[in-house]
């Protein structure tokens, strides 16, 4: 089995956005995320929380496209 991700963007000028919201998410919740990008180190909770928020918040920004907002 492969260690690269299946997950690819749709959009790939989206990942700036996607990691700039990644951030966000982290410090509004007081987490910190390392800087050299390794996330061994991270408790599950913690990255499943920021992923967490992050899809909530994608979801609601789609739904207020959908809403015509």
């Amino acid at each position: 089995m492969s260690s690269r991700s299946r997950n690819s963007l749709v959009v790939p000028q989206a990942a700036q956005a996607l990691e700039q919201l990644k951030f966000e998410v982290a410090q509004e919740l007081g987490i910190q995320i390392p800087s050299d990008g390794y996330y061994g180190n991270m408790l599950t909770r913690e990255t499943g929380s920021i992923g967490g928020q992050i899809t909530r918040r994608l979801v609601q920004m789609g739904e207020q496209q959908l809403a015509g907002r």
